[in-house]
């Protein structure tokens, strides 16, 4: 009989621990916001704010298009959209691989299931971008924008995009027990990943000026994540079928490699820590 795949032994260890991660996904969620006075509300003032401000700045101090597409308010909001989900991925980058070693206690307990404590990193990530989410769309609302039924192909364009992240919330994470450096250079990974993924300006234009650099960005999940989200929810057109594959692909596949190495690795941490 044939072991089952990582991916579906990853899946079933998540749902049986479901109400564990609910309690440290909100755990989460209350730790960055501890200590100060507004507390949750941050989770709605902050992608607010941000919203505010890009929209400000692009509509009337820095007036632009995004490539050959309208002018401002739009141009904010086609910045916002793939800022929202810049922030899930180096949200998780940012705080995965320290997650093990900030909770030595539950490394030391046998029967703790220790897949927990990443994927409440990236519950708590999700959660916030489900935030932006519903800011970004009301935003765009307010500011004339009409959706089209397009839009509703966004939670299959997002969904590959958690699978991602969770599998490398578990890979650094496990990384981060043996090398210690690696939580210092994710603020420079993190910059490097927003420049490459598009964000402030059309994929096309890299891919008419520079070639060769373009042969090179296009296999980033994450760029071809936020052009889908552009292309169904404000150019409202249907997503383009190739890309879309190639997301589930890529989400399924570091979904299962980085469970994968998380068990492998494990047996280890307490050594380590």
């Amino acid at each position: 009989m044939q072991r089952p795949s990582s991916n579906v032994l990853s899946v079933l260890s998540l749902w049986r621990q479901r109400s564990l991660l609910r309690q440290f996904t909100a755990r989460q969620i209350e730790a960055r916001n501890r200590g100060s006075f507004l507390g949750m509300a941050w989770a709605f003032l902050n992608p607010l704010l941000m919203l505010g401000l890009y929209t400000f700045i692009f509509s009337v101090v820095f007036p632009g298009q995004f490539g050959s597409g309208p002018a401002q308010p739009r141009y904010a909001l086609i910045i916002f959209s793939g800022l929202i989900c810049y922030h899930l991925m180096a949200d998780v980058l940012a705080n995965a691989p320290g997650i093990i070693t900030s909770n030595p206690n539950f490394v030391r307990k046998v029967v703790f299931p220790l897949e927990i404590l990443p994927a409440a990193v990236v519950g708590a990530s999700l959660f916030h971008l489900l935030v932006s989410v519903g800011l970004f769309l009301v935003g765009a609302l307010v500011l004339g924008h009409a959706f089209t039924l397009q839009a509703l192909w966004l939670p299959l364009i997002l969904l590959p995009l958690l699978l991602l992240a969770l599998g490398l919330g578990w890979m650094l994470s496990a990384l981060g027990v043996f090398l210690r450096d690696l939580q210092q250079i994710m603020g420079f990974l993190n910059l490097i990943l927003m420049y490459s993924s598009c964000i402030f300006f059309p994929p096309t234009r890299v891919a008419e000026l520079v070639p060769a650099v373009w042969a090179v960005l296009r296999v980033n999940p994450l760029l071809q994540t936020i052009d889908l989200v552009r292309q169904t929810v404000l150019w409202g057109t249907a997503p383009d079928p190739g890309a879309l594959a190639y997301t589930w692909a890529c989400g399924v596949a570091v979904f299962a490699a980085g469970f994968a190495f998380f068990r492998a690795t494990r047996p280890a941490f307490a050594d380590v820590v």
